[in-house]
């Protein structure tokens, strides 16, 4: 079963990574952008599916939230008016729209903050590789290639290390397969990641830069992996979806990728800007 399901991830990658690619480096900017809003609008609907299972049009208001929040970003990234209104607005809206589809009262209090959070979340975590091609200049696309491969690498790297080395439990309460040594491997590969990507394609990214960058954005990256395992396992459910072959869902595959995303634009709007 497990040889099974590498393998379908494996065939998923081949498939799509030349689309991925073709498009960041030969398309335009906001082509990029478009896909990234297409991920996060699934990714926000399986969110929902999470917290809103029995009110669709909350889904519905759920998923056009985490697309204004990724609109927003796009377009007054860098006003720092824009981006307080869309910090002390999103609660007002989340209230809004709890009051709106009441159901049942015990859980409106959790919806309130799932509709707060998830936007914030997917459409912010994902609208992070959006704006690493806009704002990152020639190497934007580069950029977000080695955010690939820092969330990439340490997954491939933990999925082996805990398979074959795997002794000491990580977090068992959350996610019962994982394991201090599939951890250890993983920042490992994300380094090994980084390295590819200084060596091949991103030779501008300093090393001292990117090693401190492999080890945060990978560490955290594996934390973002046990953030979406802990949404699932309090739901009681295996997979957010179903739309990737060997993969599960769309949050299934990008949760680090949030988090990697996020920390290497960053790092590009702090420390190379």
């Amino acid at each position: 079963m497990a040889a099974s399901n590498l393998t379908m991830r494996v065939l998923s990658a081949l498939v799509a990574a030349p689309l991925i690619l073709t498009l960041l480096y030969l398309g335009p900017s906001w082509g990029w952008a478009a896909l990234v809003a297409a991920a996060a609008a699934v990714g926000a609907l399986e969110f929902f599916a999470m917290t809103h299972a029995d009110d669709r049009a909350g889904r519905i208001a759920g998923v056009a939230l985490t697309l204004a929040v990724i609109g927003v970003l796009w377009r007054f990234g860098h006003s720092p008016r824009a981006l307080l209104a869309l910090i002390f607005l999103l609660p007002l809206a989340a209230m809004l729209v709890t009051l709106a589809r009441l159901g049942e009262m015990r859980t409106a209090a959790l919806r309130v903050l799932a509709v707060a959070f998830g936007p914030l979340y997917v459409g912010g975590g994902l609208g992070a590789l959006a704006l690493l091609r806009r704002d990152a200049g020639a190497d934007g696309p580069s950029f977000v290639v080695l955010a690939l491969l820092l969330s990439w690498f340490s997954d491939t790297g933990a999925y082996f290390a805990g398979r074959f080395l795997g002794k000491h439990k990580l977090y068992e309460a959350v996610s019962p397969k994982k394991t201090v040594e599939g951890a250890l491997g993983g920042l490992l590969f994300a380094v090994l990641g980084m390295l590819l990507a200084h060596v091949w394609f991103l030779r501008s990214l300093p090393l001292v830069d990117g090693f401190a960058l492999a080890i945060v954005a990978g560490g955290l990256g594996q934390a973002g992996d046990l953030g979406e395992s802990l949404f699932k396992r309090s739901f009681g459910i295996k997979d957010s979806g179903g739309i990737v072959p060997g993969h599960g869902g769309i949050l299934d595959r990008v949760d680090a990728l949030i988090v990697t995303g996020t920390i290497t634009y960053l790092y590009v709007l702090w420390v190379r800007s």
